[in-house]
């Protein structure tokens, strides 16, 4: 055991891995974390906690992001939005190759760590980093024999670790007796530093991103409170008489002021009280910029404002969810390479020893499809030939291939139906004789699709082998039969005024010039002929030609 190493090169002791790595010490950092920011915050202070988080002191902006999730409803709806659309996806786990070895592996880690029950609040504490910018797991790994596996996932406040003083960009914890903190123990830490931009890990936060949103609200909803308790009530004017002395005006005034909070005051008779209706005043300033910044924040976030805030058609919030989908990828692929290096690999050098490729455990974010116009091209091209697995068709709609046995939606193959008890059909104007294997339909009966003795086509149906209805059909196929090099021409000539055309209007002009000068000669023709043809043979028909 002592020759297995983590990712940084440091040995891992079997001891340490079975023990708790946070406890009380005597150089640690333990307190109740019962500080308070928000209720204090000025541009100044703010100004000052972000300079000392900057510059690997976070421990007061620790504080205030957490308190922003807790009573700043926008900022902890659209993050807690942007957290579940991850955690709420099933992991799926992906073989390092197609060799038992590799299979056995991924099995054990689809076992003990994708099933494990604790994972859905492993991935909700990890995403815990979009906000702060960083985030720690301790893995309390329980072995029985050989076999390890980890026991449980315990979140611990970030204030607890620090980035090291000379790159910071590796998180240590927090101690006393070290200004550039302890290390943390091999395989015992899940570490999720997100990189939402360019930079130290310290700034990456998307907390920071919104502390100046947070703080300009914070003023905007005091002023409103601060303006209703003003003017949301009609202003209350007492009128006494001349002859009032000073006792009576004073009672006038505490029945002015008791009916603004109880609603009831008595005034001596020959005074009297008016309510007068504040105009000229406006909450919409205050509300319109609260509004203002909320959207702000969604865009921050989440990455749009549709979905999140009233307003807009589906079509938009459509457009606007997809581009929520940019940034969940993003996020699914940074949380991949962190589960892959600091549990899954540690899993899998603990129980079958250091290897060169691991399985991979994946938050997969699926592209959304749009069934409608996939089911109007495979209806178009599946009968021009083009080939499809309907594993792969079933897998993008999101449907599981069927079971054995299982009853089915989809369209079933009639069967021919009994000549004996078939119901009589119309004289068929082409039977002519008495066939001994076609009593009723005659021996010169051409069996086509829908013939009522042939019944449905076997499913190795062949259309080329089927006669033509009639003349009719025949008459269709000629006329369809070799028409491009006829058309190819006019298409040319549209096409090459098309391209040299800069404007809608120039395109119009140059053709309705064109239109004189087309090839269409050869086009014609054939309509003409097929024409001719078509009108002698509705002549024939219908008896009037001979």
């Amino acid at each position: 055991m002592a020759q297995i190493l983590d990712q940084w090169g440091n040995a891992v002791s079997s001891r340490d891995l079975v023990k708790p790595a946070m406890g009380v010490t005597v150089t640690g950092v333990r307190d109740t974390f019962d500080e308070f920011m928000a209720s204090r915050l000025t541009p100044a202070s703010m100004s000052r906690i972000l300079r000392d988080a900057a510059m690997g002191e976070m421990h007061d902006a620790l504080t205030l992001f957490e308190e922003m999730e807790e009573i700043e409803t926008q900022y902890a709806s659209v993050l807690s939005t942007r957290k579940r659309a991850i955690q709420s996806i099933e992991l799926q786990v992906e073989a390092a190759g197609d060799d038992a070895e590799d299979v056995k592996i991924a099995d054990a880690v689809r076992d003990m760590i994708a099933d494990h029950p604790g994972m859905y609040d492993l991935i909700g504490d990890t995403l815990d980093a979009l906000g702060k910018g960083y985030s720690v797991v301790e893995i309390v790994w329980d072995v029985e024999g050989r076999q390890w596996r980890p026991e449980r996932f315990e979140w611990h406040d970030p204030r607890l670790f620090q980035f090291d003083r000379e790159t910071r960009k590796q998180i240590r914890k927090r101690v006393q007796a070290d200004f550039n903190g302890a290390a943390l123990e091999p395989f015992k830490f899940i570490r999720h530093v997100p990189r939402l931009k360019s930079g130290i890990p310290a700034r990456n936060g998307l907390g920071r991103l919104a502390l100046w949103t947070f703080l300009l609200k914070t003023y905007s909803l005091k002023d409103w409170a601060a303006f209703l308790e003003v003017h949301g009530m009609p202003l209350r004017l007492g009128k006494y008489g001349a002859g009032a002395s000073d006792a009576d005006r004073r009672v006038l005034l505490n029945a002015v002021r008791n009916l603004g909070s109880d609603a009831a005051a008595i005034i001596p008779s020959g005074m009297e009280i008016e309510f007068i209706e504040t105009k000229g005043f406006s909450e919409k300033p205050f509300e319109g910029f609260a509004m203002y910044l909320d959207k702000a924040l969604s865009k921050a976030i989440i990455g749009q404002t549709m979905t999140a805030d009233s307003g807009g058609s589906l079509a938009q919030a459509k457009v606007h969810d997809e581009v929520r989908i940019d940034i969940k990828k993003a996020d699914a692929k940074q949380l991949n390479g962190t589960l892959a290096r600091d549990l899954v690999r540690p899993f899998v050098d603990l129980n079958f020893g250091p290897r060169d490729s691991y399985p991979q455990l994946v938050v997969q974010v699926a592209e959304p499809e749009d069934i409608k116009m996939m089911s109007e091209a495979l209806a178009r091209l599946v009968p021009l030939g083009l080939k499809v697995q309907a594993s792969e068709v079933l897998d993008r709609m999101g449907f599981a291939d069927p079971e054995k046995g299982a009853h089915v939606l989809g369209v079933q193959p009639q069967k021919p139906r009994d000549r004996q008890t078939r119901s009589p059909a119309k004289p068929d104007p082409l039977d002519e004789g008495d066939g001994e294997d076609e009593p009723e339909r005659g021996a010169n009966h051409r069996h086509r699709l829908g013939c009522p003795c042939c019944g449905a086509p076997p499913r190795s149906f062949n259309a080329e082998a089927i006669e033509p209805e009639d003349e009719r059909d025949s008459l269709v196929a000629e006329a369809l039969e070799d028409w491009e090099p006829d058309m190819q021409p006019i298409l040319d000539a549209v096409l090459a005024v098309a391209k040299e055309a800069e404007s809608y209007e120039a395109l119009e002009s140059a053709l309705n010039q064109l239109a004189a000068t087309l090839p269409t000669s050869d086009l014609a023709t054939r309509i003409a002929i097929a024409s001719m043809k078509a009108r002698g043979l509705g002549e024939v028909s219908d008896g009037s030609g001979s």
